[in-house]
C-alpha cells in the first residue's frame, strides 16, 4: 500500500477540522486549481504546493473555516428571503453577513480568527479596494465588511485595505455609526442582524422607504416573502463568499423593478408590473413567447436606459486582443485543463448530431396507392395473392436552415473552471452544428476596464453630472462569426483563458449586440443561448445611478426580444437562478453540467419545431 504524502495527510485533517467546525460529518472536502467555492456539503479550496508553503497552508485553513463556519452559523432560507433587491445594497448586506459569520465562530479560537485572518489578507490582494484612489472608487460592501468585522472581533482591516477605507470610514461613520455600533449586541441572531444591516443601507441611502423588520422573522408567515426563495439558495449563499474580485452577484428582486418601472412603456410591464406572480414562478409556466409580426430593429425611446458615453467601447475579434502564439498557448492550456471532461460533452454533441441527422433525413409514407413499390411487403403478396401490391411515397422533412449564437459571459465572476468549461462546451457544440449544417456563432461580452475606466474618467472631467447612465468602456468580443468555419476559429476561444480579460458585465446591451447580429442573418430560424453566471453587475454604473439600473434594463431588453423578436432567447444559469428574467431558462448548480444542459436545451429547441 502506498504512502500517504504529506499534501494527503494535510488535506484529510482540514476535512476532519471542517467536520468538527461545521458539525456535519458529512461535510467533505477536496483541493482545486480553481477558483474557491462551497456547494451543498462539498467544499473546494486552492491547492497547495507539495511542500506545504506556510502562506498556502494558511490559505487553504482560512478558506476551509470560513466555509465550515458559513455552514453551521448561516440560515441560506432567511437569508435570501430578507436581502434587498438592489445590486449594491444586496452586496453590502452579503458582506456585512458573513462578517457576523466569522466573528461568530472566531470567538474564542484564536486558531480560526488568524487564519480567516490570513484568507482575508490574501482576498484583499485582488479586491477593487486596494486600487482605489477616490472615494467614489472604494466598494462600498468591501468598506462596510471591513468596518463590521473590526467592531465585532476587535481585528483592524488589512494593511493593503487602509488608504481606501480612510477615504469613506468617516463618511459611513457620519451616517450610520450608531446603527453599527449596534450589531454586536445581535450578533448571535441572524434575524435581528439583518434588520440591523437593513437600517444601515437605509442610512447610507442604498434602499427607500422604511425598514420592515417583519421582513427578516424566520417564515412562519406564508404572506413574508416565501415565494422568493429557490431551491438553490442555499447552494447559492455558500458559495458566493469568496466572489472574485470584489465582482457582485446580485440577486435582484422584482419589487424593486416594480417601483422603478411604474412609466415604462408595454415593453416590460407584462414583466416587471406582475413582480410578485414572477417569483412565484407563475408567470413562466409552460407558456412560450409571443412573436408576433412586428417590427424589431427598433429600440425606442421608452428604454430608459443610456451610457453617458460610448467613445471608448469595441466590439473585438478574439485574434486582435493578442498574437498568434499566444492564443495557441491558450488553447493548448484549455485542452490540457479539460481533457477529461472533453470525451463527456463529445458523446453527448453525438447525441445530439444524430437526432438532428434524424429530423433532417427523408422519410417515407408507407400503404400509398401509388409510388415506389414496397418490395418489404411483398411476401404478404405471395401468401395470399388477392392482397394487392404495396407503395410507398419518399418525403422531405421540413428542417428550417437555422443558425445558433453563443453569448457567454466573460465577467470575473465566471473565472476558472466556469469559463473553461464554456469554451470547450460552446467549441465542441460548434463542431456539433457544423456537421449538420447548423451555423454557430460564438460571442463574449465584459468590459475593457474595472471601475469604469476611460468613461468615468470623462465623467470626473465633466464634472460629474448626476445620473449619467452607463459608465464602462464595454467590450464585445467575436469568438467566432457565424459564416466562420470551427477549425479557422479553433484556436481563438482559447482566448477566455487569458488572465485579465474577464472583468465585469452589463448583459443588457450585450444582448441587444447579439441580437442585431442575428436579426441581419438571412436564416430563417434564429436561437440565441445566453450563459451567464449572474446579474448584471458594473461598480462604476451602480455607484452613481440606481441599484437596479443595469438590471431593470435587462429586463427591458429582455421582454423586447421575447415578445416582439422573432428570435429564439434561451438562458443557461451557472449557479444562478436566471428565470426570473429569462422566460425560457434553466439553472445549473455546478459548471461541469453545463456541456449536457447545452445540448439537452438546443435538442428539445429542435424537437419542439
Amino acid at each position: 500500500m502506498a504512502q500517504e504524502s504529506p499534501l494527503d495527510r494535510f488535506r484529510d485533517v482540514l476535512r476532519g477540522t471542517s467536520r468538527a467546525i461545521a458539525e456535519e460529518p458529512e461535510v467533505e472536502l477536496a483541493f482545486t486549481a480553481d477558483a474557491p467555492v462551497a456547494s451543498g456539503k462539498h467544499i473546494k479550496v486552492p491547492m497547495p504546493a507539495r511542500a506545504l508553503p506556510a502562506d498556502q497552508v494558511a490559505e487553504a485553513r482560512g478558506l476551509a473555516d470560513g466555509f465550515a463556519l458559513r455552514m453551521r452559523h448561516h440560515d441560506g432560507a432567511l437569508h435570501a428571503r430578507t436581502a434587498p433587491g438592489e445590486a449594491v445594497a444586496r452586496a453590502v448586506f452579503d458582506a456585512v453577513e458573513q462578517a457576523r459569520v466569522d466573528a461568530v465562530g472566531s470567538a474564542g479560537y484564536d486558531g480560526i480568527a488568524d487564519n480567516l485572518d490570513h484568507a482575508l489578507a490574501l482576498r484583499m490582494r485582488s479586491d477593487p479596494i486596494t486600487r482605489a484612489r477616490t472615494r467614489a472608487e472604494v466598494p462600498l460592501s468591501t468598506a462596510v465588511q471591513l468596518m463590521v468585522r473590526e467592531r465585532l472581533t476587535g481585528r483592524l482591516p488589512p494593511a493593503a485595505a487602509a488608504p481606501a477605507m480612510a477615504l469613506v470610514s468617516d463618511w459611513i461613520e457620519e451616517r450610520a455609526g450608531a446603527q453599527l455600533d449596534t450589531l454586536a449586541a445581535l450578533v448571535d441572531d441572524q434575524a435581528a442582524f439583518g434588520r440591523g444591516i437593513a437600517r444601515i443601507l437605509q442610512d447610507l441611502e442604498l434602499v427607500e422607504g422604511e425598514v420592515e423588520p417583519e421582513q427578516a422573522d424566520d417564515g412562519g408567515d406564508e404572506s413574508q416573502g416565501e415565494d422568493e426563495q429557490t431551491p438553490q439558495d442555499d447552494g447559492e449563499d455558500e458559495g458566493e463568499q469568496q466572489g472574485g474580485e470584489g465582482q457582485v452577484e446580485a440577486r435582484g428582486e422584482d419589487r424593486s423593478d416594480d417601483q422603478s418601472d411604474g412609466q415604462s412603456d408595454d415593453l416590460s410591464e407584462d414583466n416587471d408590473a406582475e413582480g410578485d406572480d414572477m417569483a412565484d414562478g407563475e408567470d413562466e409556466g409552460g407558456m412560450m413567447p409571443v412573436r408576433p409580426n412586428r417590427p424589431f430593429a427598433d429600440l425606442n425611446a421608452q428604454f430608459e436606459y443610456r451610457a453617458f458615453t460610448t467613445k471608448f467601447d469595441e466590439v473585438i475579434a478574439a485574434t486582435e486582443l493578442c498574437d498568434a502564439d499566444e492564443l495557441e498557448r491558450l488553447r493548448a492550456y484549455l485542452d490540457q485543463q479539460l481533457v477529461q471532461l472533453q470525451g463527456v460533452v463529445t458523446k453527448l454533441a453525438n447525441r445530439l448530431q444524430r437526432r438532428l441527422m434524424a429530423q433532417q433525413s427523408r422519410s417515407w409514407d408507407f400503404d400509398q396507392e401509388e409510388g415506389m413499390l414496397d418490395a418489404a411487403r411483398l411476401a404478404r403478396v405471395v401468401i395470399n395473392p388477392a392482397q394487392s401490391l404495396s407503395y410507398k411515397i419518399e418525403r422531405d422533412t421540413e428542417f428550417r436552415d437555422t443558425v445558433v449564437t453563443l453569448l457567454i459571459d466573460n465577467s470575473g465572476s465566471m473565472r476558472g473552471r466556469p469559463i473553461g468549461i464554456a469554451a470547450i462546451s460552446a467549441d465542441i457544440l460548434a463542431r456539433t452544428l457544423e456537421r449538420v449544417g447548423v451555423k454557430v456563432e460564438i460571442l463574449g461580452f465584459t468590459t475593457r476596464a474595472w471601475k469604469g475606466g476611460q468613461s468615468r474618467e470623462s465623467w470626473l472631467a465633466a464634472g460629474r453630472p448626476p445620473q449619467p447612465g452607463r459608465l464602462n468602456d464595454i467590450r464585445h468580443i467575436v469568438y467566432k462569426q457565424a459564416d466562420e468555419p470551427w477549425r479557422r476559429a479553433k484556436k481563438s476561444l482559447g482566448l477566455m483563458m487569458r488572465e485579465g480579460l474577464l472583468k465585469e458585465n452589463i448583459d443588457g446591451e450585450a444582448l441587444l449586440w447579439a441580437h442585431g447580429r442575428l436579426i441581419a442573418r438571412p436564416e430563417d430560424r434564429k436561437v440565441l443561448m445566453v450563459i451567464s453566471d449572474g446579474a448584471p453587475v458594473d461598480d462604476s454604473t451602480l455607484s452613481v445611478n440606481s441599484g437596479s439600473y443595469l438590471e431593470r434594463h435587462l429586463r427591458q431588453v429582455i421582454a423586447w426580444i421575447e415578445g416582439k423578436s422573432p428570435v429564439e432567447l434561451v438562458a443557461i444559469g451557472i449557479g444562478h437562478d436566471v428565470t426570473r428574467w429569462y422566460g425560457r431558462a434553466v439553472t445549473i448548480m455546478d459548471a461541469e453540467q453545463l456541456a449536457g444542459t447545452m445540448i439537452e436545451q438546443l435538442a428539445s429547441l429542435f424537437d419542439s419545431e
